[in-house]
């Protein structure tokens, strides 16, 4: 059984980022040869087909993906733009670019027992949206998107753990602003409670996950994080 597609999901900010470049630099020690999926979406403005993955042993992806939906989401659906688009079509919208993204990659490249490190998933769905609007956590679930991400679910899912306000602080001081509708400190905090929650937990563990929260907090360096996200995946692997 395919034991390495690891997720990396929490606040925007809370260092998800960080943690997915650490497990790529451990797959470039180990020679290992990797897709990183967002630069050949960027490139070439599409996915690759099954077939072109088969040579590389891990594949570095996340969600919004980076063509097609995924673009439609970041420079147009979830931007601040006075054109208020419902939190239906927002949900939808994820969704059809979540089933995209597996039907041409993640369900191949798991088929073929290839790593996986992913920043966001369905997790940032079921967390953000009922948030957002006013959106059933039921309904959420039933897009077909969503319904194929659970039911390949990571083996590993490691949720970074941060407070609301150094999130803010951190959003402020990156030089690239996404001007991203979340980017507020209200919805940061409802957001990180439904991170920490147990039932959130609960879900993904009876979808077959392993859920690791990794605390990315002040004084915490970037290094600190790296070294800690490493030892986190090389202990999961050393156990399955």
């Amino acid at each position: 059984m395919q034991k390495g597609f690891v997720m990396v999901d929490g606040l925007d900010g809370s260092g998800k980022g960080v943690i997915v470049n650490a497990l790529k630099k451990w797959a470039e020690e180990k020679q290992l040869k990797i897709l990183d999926l967002n630069e050949y979406c960027k490139e070439n403005n599409r996915f690759p087909e099954p077939e072109e993955i088969n040579d590389f042993d891990v594949i570095v992806s996340s969600e919004m993906s980076h063509c097609w939906v995924g673009c439609a989401l970041r420079e147009e659906i979830v931007r601040k733009n006075n054109r208020n688009y419902s939190i239906t079509s927002t949900a939808h919208a994820f969704s059809l670019d979540r089933e995209i993204l597996y039907k041409r990659v993640i369900i191949p490249a798991l088929k073929q027992g290839k790593y996986i490190f992913q920043e966001r998933g369905v997790i940032s769905s079921i967390v953000y949206q009922p948030v957002q609007g006013n959106i059933a956590l039921t309904e959420i679930m039933r897009l077909p998107g969503n319904k194929l991400a659970l039911q390949n679910s990571p083996n590993l899912l490691i949720i970074a753990q941060v407070a609301p306000e150094t999130v803010m602080q951190r959003l402020s001081q990156r030089q690239k602003h996404d001007k991203a509708i979340f980017e507020e400190i209200n919805f940061q905090r409802r957001v990180e409670q439904r991170y920490n929650s147990q039932w959130l937990k609960n879900l993904f563990e009876n979808h077959g996950s392993k859920v690791i929260y990794l605390d990315t907090n002040f004084p915490k360096t970037v290094e600190e994080t790296e070294k800690e996200a490493i030892k986190i995946w090389e202990d999961f692997l050393e156990k399955n």
